[in-house]
């Protein structure tokens, strides 16, 4: 069903999800569009592979994602067989054979004839103690291997499931891979293209990055939120795939959110570290040059990535247990109302500990006491207006459940014992900690596999080089800074000048900064040094000190990307942060302070160019 413009063939695909729990309405749309070669789902992040595992662990027929035969496919499967289109999944999770037998019955229920395919050979679960015994380290924090495992998977890449298309396979259904090989593979089978075309994969996974984050690309979470219509039917993203890598951003018509150049920008540097050196499975991505062009209304090109060897290892992620956590939210409303919160958390915090000691049972192993109306998370760069409404979010971790619960009765105390102005709790939840370690794991010891009609082979990767063999060239240096006079005129907020996305990557975040005008580049790069960003999120850095911070240069959209570390603390499923997933920290640099002549300041000010992005003016 594949689109042909003159001679070309294009691959047109749908991104229905970025999470496995994203809204149901998008299937139902793209199916409407109604010219779709492909549909796909990301169901799969550290997170969820965690909660995969423990679902397993209660019921071992389980340990996949449920609503994807319950919401997205299920429940269009008559739709999907008429219009012959493909589905790739990696809703999987740590059980892809329990989805791919579930969904062959349900197909059989409907009797239709749709053939599935499913990939395997991610869990490492029945290797713990080898992987044990070779003293792993986190790759970020140096951490040894943990105990209590929950999950435990290398995530493969997007040949496994070329070669399920290429046995026939209508469904294809995965355990971790990689989030853009559910677009990739596709584009591998539909081309032809092979394990050494380097530009073309680094293209196709490009692409697949685009379309795995849902409408994130399409208007979604975009700094110019007020740009961006209709987001109860914001539309899902379309990729229009060429065979010479370049993609075609857009939506169905009809629907609401936006696709340009922004929003295409912003989505291609979220969660990239280094955009000339991003890697998966099949390739090693560089996307520092990377061209973007709005072709149309809604429409937007995407041409110029690049790719070197793969390296010679897999990334992998164990899940573990991190022991038990109370988070317990409480409205505290009047004069003063921080500085009440402040003291209430000490008092129950110290009143449980009384209680622990009471009962022979070991400490608390954190206490956090989360102020949310206050603006903390902003830290020195908050307005701190001596809010009368603060929900105090109150963590204490423990051991065991028996601690937790503790607390998570006593902190109900309050109400009648302590602050005026404490008003009925509006949550307490006891749950189970889950914790993230990384590692790099020798591609030969792992055999990526694929089953169709009752049949399993092997699928192997290409064996790749070692990293420092496929390293990125040195970069050239960048454009000169703005001349001394030229940085000496008025500051101006970062919004006015860029658009900017940030999101949270183990136990750091990135930031993307793009220029709204290539001209404007040069002095936010002037202003915005390691240092300088550094600072500004000083807040956030370990036990009080300015986090460590790298810039990377990204030419081709005027940009430059920003990694913090070590300021996410425990990673999105631990830290104890009002903002884990990092999805705000982009909106706290928008107030940054970027000195640009004063001819162009007043010219901002006379456009009002995009100030009222921004709220409290």
């Amino acid at each position: 069903m594949a689109a042909v413009a003159g001679d070309e063939k294009i691959i047109r695909i749908g991104g229905a999800t970025a999470s496995f729990s994203d809204t149901a309405l998008s299937v139902p749309q793209l199916l409407n569009d109604g010219r779709l070669d492909y549909l796909v789902f990301d169901y799969l992040a550290e997170g969820s592979m965690g909660i995969f595992g423990r679902m397993q662990a209660a019921d071992p027929t389980l340990g996949y994602g449920t609503d994807f035969l319950t919401v997205h496919v299920g429940p269009h499967l008559h739709q999907i067989a008429a219009q012959g289109l493909k589905v790739v999944a990696n809703a999987g999770g740590v059980n892809p054979a329990g989805l791919a037998a579930a969904l062959e019955a349900m197909i059989r229920e409907k009797d239709l004839s749709l053939k599935v395919a499913y990939v395997a050979g991610d869990d490492l679960r029945d290797r713990l103690d080898e992987l044990r015994a070779a003293d792993h380290r986190d790759m970020f924090i140096d951490a040894s291997f943990p105990d209590d495992v929950v999950s435990a998977n290398a995530y493969l890449g997007a040949f496994p499931i070329a070669a399920a298309l290429a046995e026939g396979a209508d469904i294809v259904i995965t355990g971790r891979v990689v989030d853009s090989a559910v677009v990739l593979g596709p584009l591998v089978y539909e081309f032809g293209w092979g394990a050494d075309d380097l530009d073309l994969l680094a293209a196709g996974t490009l692409a697949g990055h685009l379309l795995e984050c849902g409408a994130q690309v399409t208007g979604g979470t975009f700094t110019d939120w007020r740009d961006v219509p209709d987001w109860a039917n914001i539309g899902f993203p379309i990729g229009e795939c060429h065979a010479d890598g370049s993609v075609v951003m857009t939506k169905p018509d009809g629907t609401g959110g936006l696709v340009s150049v922004g929003t295409v920008a912003e989505q291609i540097l979220y969660e990239v570290s280094d955009p000339a050196d991003y890697i998966v499975a099949d390739v090693r991505c560089d996307f520092s040059d990377v061209r973007l062009e709005q072709v149309a209304h809604d429409r937007v090109r995407v041409t110029g990535a690049k790719g070197r060897a793969p390296t010679d290892t897999y990334k992998a992620c164990i899940t573990f247990d991190g022991g038990w956590r109370t988070v317990a939210y409480q409205p505290i409303i009047g004069e003063d109302a921080g500085e009440k919160a402040a003291r209430q958390a000490e008092a129950l915090f110290a009143r449980a500990r009384a209680l622990l000691r009471a009962r022979n049972l070991p400490d608390f192993t954190l206490t956090q006491n989360v102020l949310i109306g206050g603006e903390a998370s902003f830290g020195a760069h908050g307005r701190h207006a001596g809010s009368r409404e603060i929900i105090s979010k109150l963590v204490a971790d423990h051991p065991d459940r028996q601690g937790a619960e503790i607390f998570a009765r006593e902190q109900w105390a309050g109400i009648s014992g302590m602050s005026v102005g404490t008003s009925v709790n509006l949550a307490t939840n006891v749950l189970p900690m889950t914790g993230v370690f990384l590692f790099l794991l020798g591609k030969q010891t792992v055999t990526p596999t694929m089953t169709i009609d009752g049949k399993t082979r092997e699928v192997r990767a290409a064996a790749g080089v070692p990293a420092a063999q496929s390293a990125p060239a040195p970069r050239a240096a960048p454009d000169a800074a703005p001349a001394p006079s030229e940085q000496s005129g008025t500051a101006v907020d970062l919004v006015q000048l860029a658009w900017a996305r940030s999101g949270d990557k183990g136990h750091l975040f990135n930031v993307a900064v793009i220029a709204r005008r290539p001209e404007y580049l040069p002095y936010l790069r002037a202003a915005l040094t390691c240092d300088a960003i550094s600072d500004w999120y000083r807040h956030l850095g370990p036990e009080g000190q300015p986090p460590r911070v790298d810039r990377f240069d990204v030419p081709g959209m005027h940009a430059v990307n920003f990694v913090i570390h070590d300021a996410l603390t425990g990673g999105i499923n631990a830290s104890t942060r009002l903002d884990p997933a990092a999805k705000g920290m982009a909106q706290m640099l928008l107030r940054f302070p970027v000195p640009v002549p004063s001819a162009l300041a007043a010219q901002l000010a006379n456009s009002g160019s995009h100030q009222g992005s921004v709220q409290g003016e």
